[in-house]
């Protein structure tokens, strides 16, 4: 490949021919950034994914290294996010901030949400003083929050106001959707609370 080509193609390259070495090279050798190059190592660990085995190793040990020595703290942290959503595990207590149950029910008590609506996407600890999977949980909040804003999106879309305001069935459309962008907002806090301290 043209030591020109955009990095997210160089590394889509060589996954389509079944070399996840080299497209790890590839994104080794490449000045890490925010956009392209997170891009392409979210798609090297896609295709660490459902690898096992020394074959998930050969993949999974080169990038934890490169993240690991990441010098921006907040793409190193959204590198363990973006693996996370493929099922594939590079932070191992280095980079996000340890979170108990507890502290879980506590941030969602002050954002004013129920973390108990985190139980149905994922596995909460019984006991509250146990830590929790907090890539998972930081996820799925941010999933919650991307609904609630696509819902409020749509109720607005939906409201045509004319020269005499709003009907009475539109306001109360604008109403929901005045509150699912404040619970938009608040699933987006919590889960920017719950990761702040990353290293």
């Amino acid at each position: 490949m043209s030591t020109s080509a955009r990095v997210t193609d160089e590394v889509n390259f060589w996954r389509q021919r079944g070399d996840l070495r080299r497209a790890v090279r590839a994104v080794r050798i490449r000045k890490p950034e925010r956009l392209r190059w997170r891009m392409a190592l979210a798609a090297v660990s896609e295709s660490a994914a459902p690898l096992r085995g020394f074959g998930r190793l050969v993949v999974e040990e080169p990038v934890r290294e490169l993240v690991l020595d990441l010098d921006d703290r907040i793409l190193r942290r959204e590198a363990v996010l973006d693996a996370r959503r493929f099922g594939v595990d590079l932070d191992r207590g280095e980079i996000l901030p340890l979170r108990t149950r507890w502290d879980l029910k506590r941030t969602a008590y002050l954002t004013g949400v129920d973390h108990e609506l985190l139980a149905r996407y994922l596995q909460l600890p019984h006991d509250f003083n146990r830590p929790i999977d907090l890539a998972g949980v930081v996820l799925v909040s941010r999933a919650i929050s991307g609904v609630h804003k696509h819902r409020a999106a749509r109720l607005a879309q939906r409201v045509n106001p004319t020269e005499h305001g709003v009907a009475r069935h539109e306001q109360m459309m604008l109403d929901r959707a005045d509150y699912e962008r404040d619970l938009a907002r608040r699933w987006a806090t919590l889960s920017k609370t719950l990761v702040q301290g990353s290293r």
